[in-house]
């Protein structure tokens, strides 16, 4: 099914840029696109996404700095 009309994006190609790595709609639009010309698919694609499914979005939800999280990391 069709995520994204105006440049062709399907659900599978959304989930596939989440599995790697994409946790934000803004990503997915880097990575395809969709979200970036009318803009109706933003609220399917966060839906596809879903709440807690990146693993730094526990910190951002508590308002913790996430890049400064990753640099300890590496």
């Amino acid at each position: 099914m069709y995520v994204c009309n105006c440049f062709g994006v399907t659900e599978a190609q959304v989930r596939k840029h989440a599995d790697d790595g994409a946790c934000t709609p803004r990503q997915i639009a880097s990575a395809c696109k969709a979200g970036t010309d009318c803009g109706s698919c933003v609220r399917r694609i966060q839906a596809l996404l879903g709440r807690g499914e990146c693993p730094r979005r526990e910190l951002v939800d508590q308002g913790k700095p996430v890049l400064a999280e990753l640099n300890e990391a590496a």
